[in-house]
């Protein structure tokens, strides 16, 4: 289904964008419906990524409440964090 917008834009800036998006061989009306499916998409992504973390965090608690979480102290962390820093500092310098 396919709905239609309206908008109000000053005179000259729509002459101007208008003359752009003719030097691509599109129209004006082609040019915002390409950008508005690119904000689309975009926000397809941030809500397919919120869905993923809200699954994440659902999981982690889980693990919590069932006594199966495991906790790592804060140097350990730290210290495991920065081996993998080193491992891939070295691949890229390779």
């Amino acid at each position: 289904m396919e709905t239609r917008i309206q908008f109000r834009i000053a005179e000259d800036t729509k002459r101007l964008a208008q003359q752009l998006a003719e030097s691509q061989g599109r129209t004006l009306s082609d040019a915002c419906r390409e950008l508005a499916e690119q904000m689309a998409e975009q926000q397809r992504k941030v809500l397919s990524h919120d869905a993923w973390l809200t699954e994440q965090v659902t999981q982690a608690f889980a693990k919590l409440d069932s006594g199966q979480a495991v906790f790592v102290e804060h140097n350990a962390a730290q210290a495991a964090m920065e081996e993998r820093k080193a491992i891939i500092r070295k691949r890229l310098n390779q």
